[in-house]
């Protein structure tokens, strides 16, 4: 197999991969949107807690589309050699790496004002669910138990709560005992803190494996497309200047025969003897 064959297939399988996770990730999609109940028996509370924010089924359905654009064009590109085509697949992948450190940028300028519109959103939706909403109500008890925190903010987030109501007390997660009740004077003594500060403190704390990993996914994402279809243009161009020229079998001139170079149009005259 020859160097370019090698780089072509290289290119069209690293474009089928992105083409078979975008089919993936659209009936994934589809799934959730015309039945999200079995999805989320399936996948649990935190598939729910996610649902809380966006909405996951037009969301997977929008990432699908996308990645299979992006790999049909990238694998059109490589079988078909076409220059434009992999110009148009690598703009595109380079679109999308300015886009992820744009909005990198944005969640780390504007952290506070992520967590005032986070918490508008958030803190109502505790306070008219919680304890109702059996998905919200786990989703909320997962998040709490995995991170060690209380609510949103803290505590007071389940103020007036459904489940505030009927038990007059605050989930367990709030207090610092493992006993079945936590009354509002327990849960203020233990000041746990709420869920969106203690993860951007775990997010400080890992932040250079954060950083390292998103990082190496967007190296990745640009330069292994670029490293393999540059090679593929060049060793494409290298073929084409190999291949010999071959005179077509028809009637010419000689007076007037010509023959193509690298550098133009060569004339091929007669010599006084007849001779080329």
């Amino acid at each position: 197999m020859s160097c370019f064959s090698f780089l072509k297939i290289l290119m069209i399988l690293f474009n089928l991969a992105i083409f078979l996770g975008g089919g993936a990730l659209l009936g994934l999609g589809i799934w959730v949107t015309v039945d999200g109940a079995s999805f989320l028996k399936i996948f649990g509370s935190v598939s729910a807690s996610a649902m809380q924010f966006v909405n996951v089924g037009y969301f997977l359905i929008a990432a699908g589309c996308v990645l299979m654009s992006l790999g049909f064009l990238g694998c059109c590109g490589a079988h078909r050699e076409s220059k434009c085509l992999l110009i148009t697949f690598f703009s595109i992948l380079l679109i999308i790496f300015v886009a992820e450190i744009a909005v990198a940028v944005v969640v780390l300028v504007y952290t506070s004002l992520a967590e005032i519109l986070l918490q508008n959103l958030v803190v109502p939706m505790i306070k008219k669910e919680y304890g109702v909403q059996k998905d919200i109500t786990q989703a909320w008890n997962s998040t709490m138990e995995g991170l060690h925190c209380c609510g949103f903010n803290n505590y007071t987030d389940f103020k007036d709560s459904p489940f505030n109501k009927e038990h007059n007390s605050f989930p367990t997660y709030c207090c610092s005992s493992t006993n079945n009740s936590c009354t509002e004077n327990m849960a203020e003594t233990a000041n746990v803190k709420g869920c969106f500060k203690q993860l951007l403190l775990d997010i400080q704390k890992n932040a250079s494996v954060v950083g390292g990993v998103a990082a190496g996914i967007g190296a990745v994402e640009v330069s292994l497309p670029r490293n393999l279809a540059v090679p593929l243009r060049k060793e494409r161009n290298r073929s084409e200047e190999q291949v010999p020229w071959i005179l077509p079998r028809r009637s010419f001139n000689l007076d007037e025969l010509r023959i193509r170079s690298q550098d133009g149009w060569l004339q091929l005259d007669k010599d006084p003897d007849g001779h080329l």
